[in-house]
């Protein structure tokens, strides 16, 4: 990718920005598939299999400075690990990230949770929620991006044998350390590259991550938006909109 610039005032985005971040994620995902994987568990990669679709992301949106930086937990079945964008709802990666290929098979699957890529026909309730919150405010990509990033803390997706989520709290604690490690290492890497002047995280244990991390940095919590929190049922929009204004992000006040 060859270096541009941005017109109209609009940042210069550089290719050693966005190589740095596509070689930190690969670095990840080696790292990660060497590790010794727990018997009970299944794992996507979506790293892997979605590379190309991560990638895309990356090219297309990541710039420095931000005004802030977010930060999910781990991959959903019906969003990252089906699309590989982080809180990847297909009908959100297709319509406003405008990103519609790059997945390909595993070489493996979950026999109850196959990846389909962008036929999947599910929707990923907790990105639909975050993207349409970003889409209403800022009406395109371009605009949202200009001043933020969406990252996921792990790029792994952990899957019981029935095909149920796992967290990843729930793993065995000498595997989730070995984890944790690495996707502290690239953590790291991202917030130096990105230079975000704000960390949010979107639910508790991301923003545990951020103040454990980055104990100097600001650091605000988003109500996650999964269904399975009773809260973010009851207008989650509205209460992360209140959030964002009381942590000072002047485009929701």
């Amino acid at each position: 990718m060859l270096e541009q610039s941005r017109t109209n005032g609009k940042k210069l985005k550089t290719s050693s920005l966005v190589l740095d971040l596509q070689n930190a994620s690969r670095d990840l995902s080696l790292g990660l598939n060497k590790l010794k994987k727990p018997k009970d568990v299944f794992i996507y990669n979506p790293l892997d299999y979605a590379e190309t679709a991560y990638f895309q992301y990356i090219e297309r949106y990541a710039q420095a400075p931000l005004e802030g930086l977010f930060l999910g937990m781990n991959p959903g079945p019906f969003g990252m690990m089906q699309t590989g964008i982080p809180f990847g709802d297909i009908v959100s990666v297709k319509n406003f990230l405008k990103i519609q290929e790059g997945v390909e098979k595993p070489s493996r699957q979950h026999p109850k949770r196959p990846i389909e890529g962008f036929d999947c026909s599910r929707v990923e309730v907790s990105g639909s929620r975050l993207w349409t919150l970003f889409e209403k405010k800022y009406s395109t990509a371009d605009n949202f991006f200009k001043k933020f990033f969406v990252f996921n803390y792990c790029p792994l997706g952990f899957l019981s044998e029935t095909g149920s989520n796992v967290t990843p709290d729930k793993l065995e604690i000498k595997y989730r350390k070995a984890v944790e490690k690495l996707c502290d290492e690239h953590l790291s890497k991202a917030v130096e590259i990105l230079k975000p002047q704000k960390l949010f995280g979107i639910g508790a244990y991301a923003a545990k991550i951020f103040q454990r991390l980055f104990p100097e940095m600001e650091t605000h919590t988003i109500l996650h938006p999964s269904p399975a929190s009773p809260a973010a049922n009851k207008g989650w929009d509205k209460i992360a909109h209140q959030q964002l204004k009381e942590a000072g992000v002047k485009d929701f006040a």
